[in-house]
């Protein structure tokens, strides 16, 4: 479906080097090399400077490295579209799943779902939580992913142009490392948050956390409000190594083993359940319906 080279290309510029390139894929250092030449050549560019000190990506081969990962998953998907499609069992309900849309509520509403639609089977597919997959998975829900779970709001609904089941409300929490001074409690008052950089997502992401934003800035501005883009390992990685505070919800409390998600003394929460395409399936409209009498 691709040129197989891209994968060496991504092995070698997260390897810094050949021999170490060589060693993760089981072939030699030779063969690596013989396959980045041979790619340079066929795109007319050089994707790397070898210099004594090792390798690093030249200005062309950084555009190519942030394209190719998303290359490469989105022709995976392709194949699994297309075995899908051979599939003669229909009543399938394939469920994304990444550290940041568990799909354990679901496991354990299975066994009432089942009872109310023995003919439905659950798939588990697991994605890599990054912008380009949350763009192409959402918008296209239905193909290769039937639902994720989650947290949304019409906002985000509409900017990801999918629709929401919503299963329960999620309080608003924080996450801090195990390290933090305030990791030793069970519950925070706002007031604990004095003095720390609070991780938010962006204005505009979603009108329940922009209302938590106004109130902490209209009154409680000793809270230095911090804001990130987006929702992955990166940003739990950034609570723990700068000992920052993360806005969380409780389904996320295992996400990273280093964080502790903590719920705070204010009246916020968010939506959570299931994302799906706006035209569902009707194997999908069985399974939405049969969670409802469920619930």
């Amino acid at each position: 479906m691709y040129n197989p080279q891209l994968e060496t290309f991504i092995r070698v510029a997260d390897a810094g080097s050949f021999n170490k390139a060589a060693e993760q894929a089981y072939i030699t250092p030779t063969a690596v090399l013989k396959q980045i030449n041979l790619l340079e050549a066929d795109l007319g560019v050089q994707l790397f400077e070898r210099t004594h000190r090792g390798l690093s990506l030249t200005r062309a081969g950084s555009s190519l490295y942030k394209d190719t990962k998303y290359i490469i998953q989105y022709c995976r998907d392709s194949v699994i579209r297309a075995k899908n499609a051979m599939q003669e069992n229909t009543d399938i309900i394939r469920i994304g799943t990444s550290p940041m849309t568990p799909a354990q509520v679901l496991v354990e509403l299975w066994p009432q779902i089942h009872a109310q639609c023995p003919e439905v089977k659950f798939q588990l597919v697991p994605f890599e939580n990054t912008p380009e997959n949350a763009r192409e998975i959402l918008k296209n829900l239905g193909q290769n992913i039937d639902v994720v779970a989650g947290i949304f709001d019409e906002t985000m609904l509409n900017l990801r142009q999918c629709a929401g089941f919503e299963l329960f409300e999620q309080p608003l929490c924080c996450a801090v490392s195990i390290h933090h001074r305030l990791a030793d409690k069970s519950k925070l008052e706002v007031q604990d948050l004095y003095g720390e950089n609070l991780l938010l997502m962006h204005r505009d992401w979603s009108h329940y956390v922009d209302r938590l934003r106004d109130d902490i800035w209209q009154n409680h501005s000793q809270i230095h409000i911090v804001d990130f883009d987006f929702y992955n390992v990166d940003v739990f990685n950034r609570c723990e190594n700068g000992n920052d505070v993360l806005m969380a919800v409780p389904v996320w409390d295992n996400v990273h083993p280093l964080l502790k998600v903590i719920p705070v003394e204010w009246d916020y929460s968010i939506p959570y359940g299931l994302l799906h395409s706006r035209e569902p399936s009707a194997t999908v409209r069985k399974f939405l319906s049969a969670l409802q009498k469920v619930l």
